[in-house]
């Protein structure tokens, strides 16, 4: 066979992610929240975008062209008088309110004031910065005592009475080495502490965390319902007490991106596009731009790429308002029995249904619903949550996955707690409902949705 080379034309389609298309697409993503934060930094940077005021009297626009006409020639001797950058950074920044709000102490801030107040000298003072700098976020003593005693040249007694003021702090239980250690400081904070307790903690944590209740009371040769009673104590304590004070425990409040309200029997879906502002382009700008021999090439270049970004940017938010108004209105549609009788009539859901009903590609509604969240008649719901499997019933239709697990839930819920139901006992309970599901399948609901096994629910 012989290989030569040559030369030929051929005609491809290739779908091309061009910078517009990938900011149509992180805009489509983002959530409301994030949206107008990147509507306020694109404000800063472009000047041809500016915020759509209400409409005004004829009076006042006749005054608004006059004092355009004037600005034009000023910015134009702007533009040509200086270097051009891309970024637009001349807008003068106002401090944030968020500069003038006072925060919650951190854990170190909160055990350092307290040792102020406590400490009795300046020895001590040092011992103890230095053991609450070596403490971590969740409340726990990550040194050696000796080594502290070491680097700090000091009696390993004195880090031992330091260490003992600091576990004395708020919250309790801080500064332990270990967790029966954390445990056994709250215990004796709330007076709790005794000897079936102390038992437990240091010898019988893994009976405790496995429900083994049976082989706790034989091991200490007292009863069952004893053993019950502490361990239920036990479980009141907190194994992390550092993270009532930590940082990443901060409350995180949800904005709805859809609302759906019932009017007169029907539901109206809202986008909540009231919390950014009203984008257009600046008229100013765009006269300057038309008249082409006023200013230098690359003056001319850098305007047209921001009245190209600024439009694009209109549309593509334009367009995630039509999308996401169009994908929450489909699910709204297909899910009207859940809106308005509750999670138990849940229908099966999946993306391709939902693009086939808007006309887009599952993608496009895997992004529309990604972090975002409609506010309905039943709560607050993330719009993912209305996507689930489906499982087969003895009828013609479907049952959905989280409609089961609201069942089960209710089950449970309801069962005698000295002889719980067990997994197979639940799914004949189902299938007396119409709901065909196998024993592991509930068992597999169950662990989801952090339901303990039989024995471990079991009380005496």
């Amino acid at each position: 066979m012989r290989l030569t080379q040559d030369v030929f034309l051929e005609q491809q389609q290739k779908l091309m992610m061009t910078p517009e298309l990938r900011q149509a697409i992180a805009i489509l993503q983002m959530s409301t929240i994030e949206l107008s934060e990147y509507i306020e930094q694109e404000l800063q940077e472009n000047p041809f975008l500016e915020l759509k005021e209400p409409e005004e009297s004829l009076e006042a626009d006749k005054v608004e062209q006059e004092e355009n006409d004037n600005k034009i020639e000023d910015i134009v001797e702007y533009y040509n008088d200086r270097d051009i950058e891309y970024s637009y950074t001349d807008r003068e920044e106002k401090p944030s309110l968020e500069n003038f709000l006072t925060k919650r102490p951190s854990l170190y801030e909160h055990l350092e004031f307290q040792l102020h107040l406590s400490c009795q000298g300046e020895q001590e003072q040092v011992i103890g910065n230095y053991l609450i700098g070596s403490i971590d976020r969740t409340g726990y003593l990550c040194v050696d005592l000796n080594e502290v005693a070491t680097n700090l040249k000091v009696p390993l007694e004195k880090v031992e009475k330091a260490l003992n003021l600091i576990q004395s702090f708020h919250p309790h239980g801080v500064g332990a080495r270990d967790l029966p250690e954390c445990l056994l400081l709250q215990l004796r904070y709330y007076n709790k502490e005794d000897s079936i307790a102390t038992c437990i903690i240091k010898q019988h944590m893994e009976d405790l965390a496995r429900a083994k209740l049976n082989k706790i009371a034989q091991s200490l040769s007292i009863p069952i319902n004893q053993v019950q009673e502490v361990c239920d104590l036990i479980r009141t304590l907190d194994p992390k007490p550092g993270l009532q004070y930590s940082s990443y425990d901060d409350v995180k409040y949800i904005m709805p991106d859809v609302f759906v309200e019932k009017v007169e029997g029907e539901y109206v879906v809202i986008v909540n596009d009231l919390n950014f502002p009203r984008l257009i382009v600046n008229n100013v700008y765009k006269r300057i731009l038309h008249q082409n021999n006023n200013f230098s090439q690359d003056a001319k270049k850098y305007l047209e790429d921001k009245m190209g970004s600024a439009i694009w940017l209109i549309r593509s938010i334009e367009q995630r308002r039509m999308t996401l108004y169009k994908v929450s209105r489909s699910i709204v549609d297909i899910q009207t029995e859940f809106l308005d009788k509750g999670v138990e009539y849940m229908k099966p859901l999946n993306l391709r249904k939902v693009a086939e009903a808007v006309d887009v590609h599952e993608s496009t509604v895997s992004r529309a619903t990604t972090n975002k969240y409609i506010q309905t008649p039943q709560g607050l719901f993330e719009l993912k949550y209305f996507f689930s499997t489906g499982v087969d019933s003895y009828g013609s239709s479907k049952v959905s996955s989280k409609s089961i697990k609201h069942m089960l839930e209710e089950i449970i819920n309801n069962e005698d707690t000295s002889k719980p139901l067990s997994d197979e006992a639940i799914s004949k309970l189902l299938k007396q409902k119409g709901i065909r599901i196998s024993r592991r399948t509930v068992a597999k609901y169950r662990q989801e949705m952090g339901i303990p096994s039989t024995m471990a629910r079991k009380r005496y």
